[in-house]
């Protein structure tokens, strides 16, 4: 890719991901977690990452969190360059630009210490001034203000996480991770918790990405990216229709009447810049694929796929 196209994606983009490569080494074996992964993400982006345990979701969002190393490729987020970056400048890029979210919330608070007192310990380390006054803020923006002198064992689960989500804003980031944010909590916290995602990413223009296997989240953001085999296989972008009915209802309420494959998005399988493309096994195999070749077919302005053995019809 030349190096000017390469300029205007990292200025229109707050992460660039270019053919991304993690291998974890032991004594004794190789892991490739992250196989050439490709992912742009917009300034501003409410997006979701799914994928199988072991696909490589967790590891992106530590590579760009900036508590792991990538091994190969390139990374940048809001225009660092995270492979140049020195250990100094790694912290201060983990202080200043990122904000992280746990599905373990012993991760993210301290449970001797009230709600208030909480969100003011990251302020503290950065000497922020009119730290009560902010924390109290943050804790009004995530609606759990009425609970800012309650210690950890006097919260909810989904009370702690909406605490854990203030203290990620402490820094004021550019940037929100969130690991399985929902993983822990009721049905009706994580409704909750994904509004309060949502206000922020619509009211401070957060970019905010969420690593899930909630379908309820899922479906509720405007961008879902598939990681399989440590590679971005398909992507699922909300419909406008059901974007605007989301505005309109102005809440993530239950709506068990809609599906996350027929009416919230639309699915595209995602290309590598060599023009390979990753297709789910279950698909393959309910097209009667059987070994690692497809028959390819172009008819009409379409490419279409075939089993191998599939007898081909006389024109």
């Amino acid at each position: 890719m030349a190096e000017n196209d390469l300029e205007k994606r990292i200025s229109e983009n707050i992460i660039v991901c270019e053919n991304l490569v993690k291998i974890y080494k032991t004594t004794d074996i190789e892991v490739l977690a992250l196989q050439g992964l490709e992912l742009d993400v917009a300034y501003g982006e409410l997006m979701a990452i799914i994928g199988n345990s072991g696909s490589g979701k967790s590891t992106f969002l530590n590579m760009i969190g900036g508590l792991d190393r990538p091994s190969a490729g390139r990374l940048y987020v809001d225009g660092k360059d995270l492979f140049k970056l020195t250990q100094p400048q790694l912290v201060d890029y983990k202080r200043n630009t990122v904000g992280f979210v746990w599905q373990n919330n012993a991760r993210n608070l301290l449970p001797y210490l009230t709600a208030l007192e909480n969100v003011k310990m990251p302020m503290m380390l950065t000497n922020q001034h009119n730290q009560d006054a902010r924390a109290l803020e943050l804790l009004e923006m995530v609606g759990i203000a009425h609970r800012k002198n309650n210690r950890l064992s006097e919260l909810s689960g989904g009370e702690q996480q909406r605490v854990a989500i203030a203290i990620a804003l402490a820094n004021n980031p550019k940037l929100l991770l969130a690991d399985e944010p929902t993983g822990a909590v009721d049905a009706r916290s994580a409704s909750y918790i994904l509004d309060v995602f949502r206000d922020l990413n619509r009211q401070l223009g957060l970019t905010i990405i969420i690593v899930t296997h909630d379908r309820l989240l899922a479906k509720r953001v405007n961008r879902v990216v598939s990681i399989r085999d440590g590679k971005t296989s398909s992507e699922m972008i909300m419909k406008q229709s059901y974007a605007e009915r989301l505005e309109h209802i102005g809440h993530f309420a239950e709506d068990p009447g809609v599906t996350l494959e027929n009416e919230v998005h639309d699915e595209f399988a995602v290309l590598d810049r060599a023009g390979r493309l990753q297709i789910p096994r279950e698909q393959l195999e309910a097209i009667g694929v059987t070994n690692n070749r497809v028959r390819i077919v172009q008819e009409n302005g379409r490419i279409i796929l075939e089993a191998e053995d599939l007898p081909r019809s006389e024109s």
